[in-house]
């Protein structure tokens, strides 16, 4: 069997250590394709092997229709919306990805956004503290929940919105559940997004949600970009002087906000919330772990499509 590190933002060299053992210890070919570039050298790269470990790299139905012998895919990270799910499926490769893995980088680099937008972005003027701050957590999953933990040694008082998590789990961890994203973003000063990128939360991240947001609201985004409604969120903050945003994902009219909001707006030049050596390492050996469980022993645990 034959498995294909495809990064072209590549693992630490750690990490690709790390998955080198998992897949010789069971006996198959590691092969690495990093900094490609160019989509036909992953095209030739895919052709005989049997998985494949991705970061953000796109595996669409050009791709698996080349991967003649691919039965398995493994995204290392939690966010899977760069592979074709449904291709996949048509082409009988199995999809998963590695929750958990990445969350406490991603929530260390929210509450660095957060300090940094209070603290107004470090330009010398008296800005705000976090204690006593109503933060509200928009989707309580991996990331959410260290959000939470990181949150409670700040001294803010905690919110979170979640459909798909029940009220007594959020409560368990000592976190106040309220019944709608209105609810939340209505509550809190600081909101940090954790919703995934789906046909039901594209957009939906607009002007008359945020503008419920009490004066000097923060809105923090390490999430998607296209759960955002980026034009009408650069009406509000033109109508808005109060708000302020932050977003470890460049918007697409990232030079519009950038000109229109200084002081008030920061994205980081790539998605950087993974990027820690600990996250590499854990995600990719993750990664690693699953596809040597599947090929040995048929575990579709984390298995992402149907």
């Amino acid at each position: 069997m034959k498995v294909l590190v495809a990064t072209d933002k590549p693992f630490a060299k750690v990490a690709v250590d790390g998955i080198r053992k998992e897949i010789e210890a069971a006996g198959y070919e590691l092969v690495l394709l990093e900094k490609y570039g160019e989509k036909a050298k992953l095209l030739e790269a895919v052709k005989d092997v049997n998985a494949i470990i991705i970061r953000s790299d796109i595996i669409d139905a050009e791709v698996l229709d080349a991967a003649k012998e691919l039965k398995i895919v493994v995204r290392a990270g939690a966010g899977y919306d760069n592979v074709d799910l449904a291709a996949a499926t048509a082409h009988n490769v199995c999809v998963m990805n590695t929750p958990g893995q990445n969350s406490n980088a991603v929530a260390e680099l929210a509450f660095g956004m957060m300090v940094m937008a209070v603290r107004n972005f470090y330009n010398g003027t008296s800005g705000t503290e976090l204690m006593g701050k109503k933060l509200g957590i928009h989707a309580y999953g991996n990331v959410g929940r260290n959000v939470a933990r990181i949150a409670k040694g700040f001294g803010m008082d905690i919110y979170a919105f979640d459909a798909f998590c029940p009220k007594e789990v959020i409560e368990k961890d000592g976190v106040k559940a309220v019944s709608s994203a209105e609810e939340l973003y209505a509550a809190c000063n600081v909101v940090s997004l954790h919703i995934p990128a789906t046909a039901e939360t594209k957009n939906s991240i607009n002007y008359e949600l945020v503008n419920k947001m009490p004066k000097g609201g923060v809105l923090v985004n390490t999430a998607r970009k296209e759960v955002i409604n980026e034009a009408e969120l650069i009406k509000l903050m033109e109508d808005r002087a109060d708000l302020k945003y932050v977003t470890d994902i460049m918007p697409a009219a990232n030079a519009e906000f950038a000109e229109k909001f200084a002081g008030r707006y920061f994205s980081t030049p790539k998605k950087m919330g993974a990027q820690t050596a600990e996250a590499n390492i854990n995600a990719g050996i993750a990664a690693a772990r699953q596809i040597v469980g599947f090929l040995k022993d048929g575990c579709e645990k984390f298995k992402v499509n149907k």
